[in-house]
């Protein structure tokens, strides 16, 4: 028996059991649903920087999706957040690497 006691995507289960396995599953309670997103966050991010791949990028985003329908915030407004913020302070397309900085 391999223990797990992760989030897993919805269909996982039905992966497994057509594999001709048996999974043991329960459904998250939100205060564990959210402290379990975050940790699947880190998990994705760390996937990600240690292969770089864009399918890991697309993991996190779509935990962030789950993050975002959790806390009630539809796209359209995190993109607003996310563009007012661009306008603000900008992106990061310049590629600046700030050094340091020193008093006048």
């Amino acid at each position: 028996m391999k223990i797990y006691n992760k989030l897993v995507r919805d269909k996982i289960p039905e992966v497994i059991e057509s594999n001709n396995q048996i999974c043991k599953v329960r459904i998250l309670n939100d205060e564990e649903y959210l402290e379990q997103l975050n940790i699947k966050l880190q998990e994705e991010l760390n996937e990600y920087l240690e292969d770089g791949s864009v399918e890991e990028l697309a993991d996190i985003q779509e935990v962030i999706y789950a993050i975002l329908k959790f806390k009630k915030v539809s796209f359209s407004d995190f993109e607003k957040i996310r563009s007012e913020k661009v306008a603000k302070r900008g992106a990061f397309d310049k590629k600046i690497f700030l050094e340091n900085v020193d008093e006048k």
